[in-house]
């Protein structure tokens, strides 16, 4: 699985490859490296195995494991990823950089970077970094960055300090706002589903109704400044919303049953890859011509270890 290119002002971080197996056996031949981990990645062995784990991952776009190089040379590792430890919708990050390369703050730039990537590139809910107690260095890192630290838990068989990175508001979607022909009809599509998607009611008045989930809500209107009557998605302007849903088998669930809410299949006979072969969606359509769009999370997670 290719990740994309990130760079900063002095580092590449680029996709792992076969052909990095012997790099990263310089980069953990110091035991120093290895201190906190599972398994001893100094032994030439385990590292191999280490590397051939990371080379079969499979999981979302966009996430994965790069290789931290400066002027070309390979310095270090490191991953953003789904893990099991954690909640789906999430990713792990680890770093690791060569110690003859300690000192300089390019574990952080380089941590900073792949944190940026998860949050704002890929849209993660949060990123986590599970750090070994005793870890004082990797702490401070993670301060640095802007984690808090969520408490002490029991993970990959030692005990880890639990820190969280969330998304920050700045620039995030406020609100949507969807002027309807006909408020009631408009309520009952999207309250059904928006509902089923754990939104819940947050405004109402006589010409609208809103729908909250986090920060951001969505509202529809029956504006008395209407200058139309009805809604055409294949005019300039809204052609449709896309929402995030948990699983495969929820897309197949709620398009089954919307069909009883106001809801009619769009692009049935390609159903559910109409987006393309890696993309699993139900795409719907109510009776005044608003189109949603259910996109199934797809999560893989790592095994342990490293």
């Amino acid at each position: 699985m290719t990740v994309p290119v990130v760079r900063t002002a002095r580092l590449t971080l680029r996709g792992l490859e076969s052909s990095d197996t012997g790099a990263i056996l310089r980069v953990f031949a110091d035991p120093a490296l290895s201190r906190y981990l599972a398994a001893d990645l100094s032994d030439p062995s385990h590292c191999r195995a280490m590397i051939e784990r990371r080379l079969a991952y499979r999981g979302p776009e966009g996430l994965g494991h790069w290789v931290i190089e400066r002027d070309g040379t390979v310095i270090g590792l490191a991953h953003l990823r789904p893990s099991d430890e954690l909640p789906a919708g999430t990713a792990e990050i680890g770093y690791y950089l060569d110690p003859a390369h300690g000192g300089q703050g390019l574990a952080t730039e380089a941590a900073a970077a792949l944190l940026d990537h998860g949050l704002v590139t890929v849209g993660v809910s949060a990123v986590w970094a599970l750090i070994h107690e005793s870890n004082m260095d990797s702490l401070k890192l993670a301060r640095r960055l802007g984690f808090r630290d969520i408490g002490l838990e029991h993970h990959y068989g030692a005990p880890h300090r639990v820190h969280i990175a969330l998304p920050r508001p700045h620039g995030h979607l406020h609100h949507v706002e969807l002027w309807v022909p006909d408020l009631p009809r408009a309520e009952a599509s999207f309250g059904w589903l928006l509902a089923e998607l754990g939104w819940r009611e947050y405004q109402r008045w006589p010409d609208g109704v809103s729908w909250k989930l986090g920060a951001g809500y969505v509202v529809v209107e029956r504006s008395p400044a209407l200058t139309a009557t009805g809604h055409d998605r294949c005019r300039p302007g809204l052609n449709h919303l896309a929402l995030h849903v948990e699983s495969e088998r929820r897309v197949d669930e709620l398009a089954e049953a919307a069909g009883g809410h106001g809801w009619q299949p769009l692009f049935a006979d390609r159903y559910p890859h109409a987006g393309g072969p890696g993309h699993y969606a139900a795409y719907l359509e109510n009776e005044d011509g608003f189109e949603i769009e259910l996109v199934a999370l797809r999560h893989a997670v790592t095994p342990p270890g490293e």
